[in-house]
């Protein structure tokens, strides 16, 4: 390593879920049928859960 290189710390821009954040219970959000349409700036996204219980979020 360079002796003469500095040290350049790297801003973590990872989102991470905040104490003050809403909350909402994915089986209140995605009801009976696993899946949801959520509308926003005009388009519509489909949220929703596979089989896997994983969540996918599609345009």
């Amino acid at each position: 390593m360079d002796d003469n290189a500095q040290h350049v710390p790297v801003k973590d821009n990872t989102p991470r879920p905040q104490n003050h954040d809403r909350r909402v219970n994915s089986e209140a959000l995605l009801g009976e049928e696993g899946r949801v349409v959520i509308e926003h700036e005009g388009q519509q996204y489909l949220l929703r859960q596979t089989q896997a219980g994983k969540l996918i979020l599609t345009k």
